[in-house]
């Protein structure tokens, strides 16, 4: 009767839960359904009285990475200056004033079942601000509401708004410059200097490490082209959005959306831009605001420079005079976009990259695409490696998908500066994998850390750059930050498939050559898939980029006399005489195979791993391409 009892009682509890859980996902879709809340007014933020002489940490930049570092740092005990040098009223940056309000998240590998409900690697004050807002886009006024409340319930910290002017404080250290504090000219032309123990970079464009000394690459200089980096959007914001209008979008072909973005309408890429060479259309990212309005991410605008104040100023102009025709395009072409009204574009632009730093390590594609894990790890990402368009012609490219990787907290140490951590997009990482780590949540964790590690720095003694190297003050940071509800730790997940391929070494080379792409699915790469003599000649030119001093040789004069290179199959022979016209040898196709092997840039065992010399796979191509650029070159990209 007892065990009867319990069996009743068990299943009158599965059935609540199961009730629970079918009237949460009904909950759910009526919300989703029914629209967003009323408007936030924005909060007036207020700066500092008076700034103190000394502090224990100085956190330059209002973006969401800087305002992370600073809450860290001060729940850690110690005093903080946030300082803003950008003139903003609010604070949020590229959020709230960039009006990116739809969020790039790193989802972990084991998701919920429960509609609506995410996973995400960066917990700690990430999670904490996003379960403020409404999802995974948001109202800008509540996110820099949500940003302000959580500055000034801080005791510990002292904001200033509208420096005119803020510069490093640099004197000679130990091992290079060291930063001892900054200089600030404040909105009242009042200047002072403010000295610190440690200082945590977080401008979007690493600003105050680059005046101090640190070195850092620009655009994609790390793979030889210099003057190539991602576009800039201007994000707008149309009006008339009715709950009806909204829902309409989810409906729309190879469209998908939730209760607060939308994603799709690829047909805008046929968009004809009056000005072709500086704007572009992609399809649409939209993100919905509390006001019946929404705010579009897919504006592409070209050859603007973000670290010229000209420039930016030229690139806002551009995009405002395109968003009129943009939107009379919409009007005219989705039935959805028929009643709705440009009401203006955003007061900052949405930059993707300049800077990269060189820190105690920078971040490779090989660890995206390995998954790795690392000792000192004090964030995980996961999002794809999203390589927007450099010029318009160029389509852009998604080169893979990781499942999750480590940051290394020396990816935020630069070298020859001491006193100093960078943090958000700016930080050490190779221009490719920078398409992932960019993304706001990942920097957000990355200024949490920061926070963190200059409370272990200064308890212990020690700079940055011997806390990077310290077994125990790492993992006392970690510690720290588990102790912050930060989730330190690598799921558990099978192998992707490409990693077991025999010619995964070689793919590893070749995507970090950017001469190969994965895209969302890891799929596109295609290892068992037949090369042809003109791909192979096209991968060569990558090649050649990349490294353009061992390479010298034209490639294409391997193919001059082929009629139609790209429908004939990419033999053995033909691929190395390619090869060794790209190195500048003369070799014979008939002596190409002996003369590399010979030089020792082409390994026999790579050569007899190939399955059939008259077909070769693209993957067997690229295995002779990591060869001969490991060896002849002396680049492992391991």
């Amino acid at each position: 009767m007892k065990l009867k009892r319990m069996r009743v009682g068990l299943g009158v509890i599965i059935f609540i839960a199961m009730m629970g859980g079918t009237l949460g996902w009904f909950a759910w879709k009526k919300h989703d359904a029914a629209g967003t809340n009323p408007q936030q007014p924005l909060m007036k933020v207020e700066s500092v009285a008076q700034v103190k002489e000394r502090y224990d940490a100085i956190v330059i930049g209002t973006d969401p990475e800087g305002i992370t570092a600073a809450v860290s740092a001060a729940r850690n005990g110690l005093k903080v200056l946030l300082v803003d040098g950008r003139d903003r009223e609010i604070l949020g940056g590229l959020m709230t004033l960039g009006w990116l309000n739809t969020l790039d998240l790193n989802y972990a590998p084991q998701q919920p079942a429960i509609p609506g409900k995410h996973n995400f690697l960066n917990k700690g004050i990430f999670q904490e601000w996003y379960d403020q807002i409404e999802g995974t886009s948001f109202d800008t006024h509540t996110a820099a509401n949500v940003f302000y409340k959580m500055v000034r319930s801080e005791p510990n910290i002292d904001l200033l708004m509208k420096a005119k002017e803020i510069k490093p404080l640099v004197q000679a250290g130990r091992a290079g410059n060291e930063i001892a504090g900054v200089t600030i000219v404040s909105s009242n032309n009042t200047s002072h200097s403010v000295y610190a123990k440690t200082v945590i970079d977080a401008t979007q464009d690493g600003d105050i490490a680059a005046m101090a000394g640190a070195p850092f690459t620009t655009g994609r200089q790390d793979i030889a082209d210099p003057d190539s980096q991602m576009a800039v959007t201007l994000v707008f914001k149309l009006g008339g959005i009715t709950p009806k209008v909204w829902e309409s979008f989810g409906k729309h072909p190879n469209t998908g959306s939730d209760k607060m973005s939308a994603w799709g309408f690829p047909e805008m890429k046929e968009y004809v831009s009056t000005n072709k060479e500086r704007v572009r259309m992609r399809g649409l990212n939209i993100g919905r605001q509390n006001d019946n309005t929404i705010l579009i991410n897919a504006m592409q605008i070209f050859g603007v420079d973000p670290l010229n104040p000209e420039s930016v100023r030229e690139g806002i102009e551009i995009g405002k005079k395109e968003a009129e025709h943009v939107v009379s395009y919409m009007k005219n072409n989705f039935s959805e976009f028929k009643q709705v009204e440009l009401l203006g574009t955003a007061p900052e632009l949405y930059v993707r990259e300049t800077r990269h730093m060189q820190g105690e390590y920078r971040l490779s594609m090989a660890d995206l695409m390995e998954n790795r894990d690392y000792w000192d790890a004090i964030a995980y990402g996961s999002y794809e490696v999203d390589i927007q368009s450099t010029h318009y012609k160029d389509p852009g490219s998604v080169m893979m998908k990781p499942k999750q990787y480590g940051v290394p907290f020396r990816s935020l140490v630069p070298l020859k500066v001491d006193g100093l951590l960078v943090v958000g997009r700016a930080a050490s990482f190779d221009s490719l994998p920078h398409g992932s780590a960019r993304v706001i949540p990942l920097g957000m964790a990355t200024g949490e850390a920061a926070g963190a590690a200059a409370k272990i720095a200064i308890d212990q003694g020690m700079t940055f750059r011997q806390l990077s190297q310290s077994k125990d003050g790492i993992a006392a940071l970690r510690d720290k930050l588990i102790q912050q509800k930060v989730e330190l730790m690598l799921y558990s997940f099978d192998k992707p498939a490409y990693t077991l391929h025999k010619s995964y070494r070689g793919l590893k080379a070749a995507v970090s050559m950017a001469v190969t792409l994965g895209g969302y699915d890891n799929t596109n790469w295609d290892l068992e898939g037949k090369s042809n003599p003109q791909r192979f000649v096209s991968h060569m030119a990558n090649v050649r980029k990349v490294h353009p001093a061992q390479f010298q040789g034209e490639a294409t004069l391997a193919i001059r006399h082929m009629p139609n290179p790209a429908a004939l199959p990419l033999t053995l022979d033909q691929a190395a005489l390619t090869l060794a016209t790209a190195t500048g040898l003369k070799s014979t196709r008939e002596e190409a195979v002996a003369d590399l092997v010979q030089r020792g840039w082409l390994k026999m065992d790579t050569v007899k791993q190939i399955s059939d010399p008259d077909q070769l796979t693209n993957g067997e191509s690229y295995m002779l391409i990591r060869d001969v650029v490991e060896n002849a070159v002396g680049v492992k990209y391991e």
